[in-house]
Parts: C-alpha cells; sequence; structure tokens
C-alpha cells in the first residue's frame, strides 16, 4: 500500500475535505495513475449527500479521470509508464458474464464495480474515486487518452460523453435523422455535438428561450421552447430521435407526441420514477419506443475518445481549484457552471 490524499465526504451532511488513506499497490494486471485533472459529475453530488440512499463513508467522489501511467503491474501490456490515461464511471465488473462478454461492462449481470463507493471485488475495500492525486485500476478499464485531445476537457467524456454518445450510436443515428435533444447542461451540450457530427438535424428542446444562441453556437440546426404550446404542437411526429438529458422529473408525454412513427425516445438523465405517468397511447398508437441507457462499456469508451479526436469534440469545461469543491456542488445544483467543472489536481498539493 501507499498513502494518498483526497478530498473526500465524511457523511452525507458533511463537506468534502482534505482526507489521507491508503491505495493498493498494483497487482499484476493493475495500472497506478497519477491524477492530472477529474471531471466533476452531478452524481458525485447525490452520491456525496447518499440522495439515492446506497453511499458508503468515507466517499471520496471523481469519476471523469484523466491522468498519467506511474506504474504497471507485471501482466500489464496495454499502458506503460508515461502514457496518458483515463478511467471512467467502472473500474471492475464480472467479465465472465454474457454482458462483459459482449464489451457491455456497465450492464454487468453481477454488477460492475464503479470507481468509488463500491466493494473492491477482490478485498473488498470501498472504492475511492477521482477527487485525489492518485488512483490503482486494472488495465482492461483504462483507456488511451487521443494525443489530439485538451486533457482537462477530455476528462468529462468519460461519463457526459460517453453517457450521451452510447444511445446515439446503439439506436443508429445517422445522417439525415432528425434528433430531439432534451436540456443543455452538461450531458445535453455534448448530445448536441455527437448527433452533429454523425450528420443528424439537431434540434434542442429547452424551457429558455435565452438559450438559443448558445445553442446554435454548440451546433444545434433549430431550438424548440418547450413551454411554449404552439412550438410544441408544429413539432408534432416531427422527430426519429428525442435524447433525453433532464435529470428531473418531468412529463414525457408531450415529448413524446413530437416523435414520428418508430421514433425512439432515450432516457439518459432521469433515474427516479416517470411522473406523470407515460400515457400509452403515445407509444402504442405510432409504436414509439421509451429507451434508457447508461454510460458505455470499456472499448466503446475508447472509441468515443478517439471519435471526439477525428471530429475536434470536446466538452466546454471551467477549471476548478479543488479547495472550492463545496462552492462548485451548490453552483451545479444551481445550474451555473456551462457545463463542467473539471478539478485541476495540482491545485490538492497547494
Amino acid at each position: 500500500m501507499y498513502t494518498a490524499i483526497g478530498y473526500a465526504a465524511q457523511s452525507a451532511t458533511a463537506p468534502l475535505a482534505p482526507m489521507t488513506f491508503n491505495r493498493r499497490s498494483p497487482r499484476p494486471d493493475d495500472v497506478a495513475i497519477e491524477i492530472l485533472y477529474c471531471g466533476v459529475c452531478h452524481s458525485d453530488i447525490h452520491q456525496a449527500r447518499n440522495e439515492w440512499g446506497i453511499a458508503v463513508y468515507p466517499l471520496m467522489p471523481g469519476h471523469e479521470i484523466v491522468g498519467k501511467v506511474t506504474e504497471v503491474g507485471a501482466n500489464v501490456s496495454k499502458h506503460k509508464v508515461g502514457d496518458l490515461v483515463g478511467v471512467g464511471c467502472m473500474v471492475d465488473s464480472c467479465r465472465h458474464c454474457e454482458a462483459c462478454a459482449a464489451d457491455l461492462e456497465q450492464y454487468c449481470l453481477e454488477g460492475p464495480t464503479l470507481t468509488y463507493a463500491t466493494p473492491d471485488r477482490i478485498d473488498g475495500s470501498n472504492t475511492m474515486g477521482g477527487y485525489s492525486n492518485s488512483i490503482v485500476v486494472s488495465e482492461h478499464f483504462v483507456v488511451r487518452i487521443p494525443e489530439k485531445l485538451d486533457l482537462a476537457a477530455a476528462a468529462p467524456i468519460l461519463c457526459a460523453g460517453i453517457t450521451t454518445y452510447s444511445p446515439l450510436k446503439h439506436y443508429g443515428v445517422k445522417a439525415g435523422d432528425k434528433v430531439g435533444v432534451l436540456g443543455m447542461g452538461g450531458l445535453g451540450h455534448m448530445g448536441i455535438k455527437f448527433a452533429k457530427a454523425m450528420g443528424a438535424e439537431v434540434t434542442l428542446f429547452t424551457r429558455s428561450a435565452s438559450k438559443a444562441e448558445e445553442a446554435r453556437r454548440q451546433g444545434a440546426d433549430h431550438v424548440i421552447v418547450s413551454t411554449d404550446a404552439e412550438q410544441m404542437k408544429a413539432a408534432a411526429g416531427h422527430f426519429d430521435f428525442l435524447l433525453d438529458t433532464i435529470p428531473v422529473q418531468h412529463d414525457l408525454n408531450p415529448y413524446l407526441e413530437t416523435l414520428r412513427f418508430d421514433g425512439v425516445h432515450i432516457l439518459v438523465g432521469l433515474i427516479e420514477p416517470i411522473d406523470p405517468a407515460v400515457h400509452a397511447a403515445n407509444l402504442v398508437m405510432k409504436r414509439r419506443v421509451l429507451a434508457g441507457s447508461l454510460i458505455g462499456g470499456i472499448a466503446e469508451t475508447q472509441e468515443v475518445l478517439d471519435f471526439c479526436a477525428e471530429h475536434d469534440i470536446s466538452c466546454d469545461i471551467e477549471m476548478l481549484d479543488i479547495k472550492n469543491i463545496n462552492q462548485a456542488y451548490e453552483r451545479m445544483i444551481a445550474g451555473d457552471v456551462k457545463y463542467r467543472f473539471v478539478i485541476d489536481m495540482a491545485t490538492l498539493k497547494a
């Protein structure tokens, strides 16, 4: 073992604060990484405050990790010391179930080992995330950061990026398709960029008309103000796909009505009960599909990084001194960030 430092919550009501803890020495298939940057995801807040009821303390968030390899285990072949690499939302899985065999580790039938607040599959210790100066991860769950990508802006691709890329790819979005993106936060602005790069005609649905100019800067072709009944009525039966990044309960029915027959509404932001209820006629009468999607597997995470490098896509970020992490959480809750905080881990040393 070796000593590491980071910021962690000691309880659901405690602010994040500095903490010293032990990281394991690398196992034969492990990669040790000096963390350079770590993105801040809204799920970090949910977990730190135990809003999902599954938190384990001390809890050190962070699953959008970019860093440099400092040591490798004896059996490691994909990475070497000095490589620039990334770690996303998972650090292990059973590796033998049907989902894992299909490179869909996020759907591991035994449950993936998450980057933080999950028992390690070998020693049972609580995984600690990327709000830290270092991490040790099995090489299978470590991806390569393409040289062309800005390291800090690449960090959120490991969560916000793959979360929006994976469903667009899975459901076959292609040139000429009409894609609506619901919400324009950390997920939504990446969804716009990916759909546009795939050749789709992209429309942002937003409650705020003031976001129209910003949406077009991100690549949207059109903007629909969802609170405007006339605009929603005019969009009826228009879209092939809806990428729904809204993280709070909202009425899906008006959006479903904007889908053509065989259209697909994909949930990537909401993990609570749907309220109000979906009217079954909005699905049955047009053979529409209501679907969900969770991040992506490791192979697809590498794919999205390479896609971003090829298409000059990056996440819009605001750099953060880690001592300001608690204030950053409050700003995220208030929607006061465009569109993702990324912690500069050099500030942890200070």
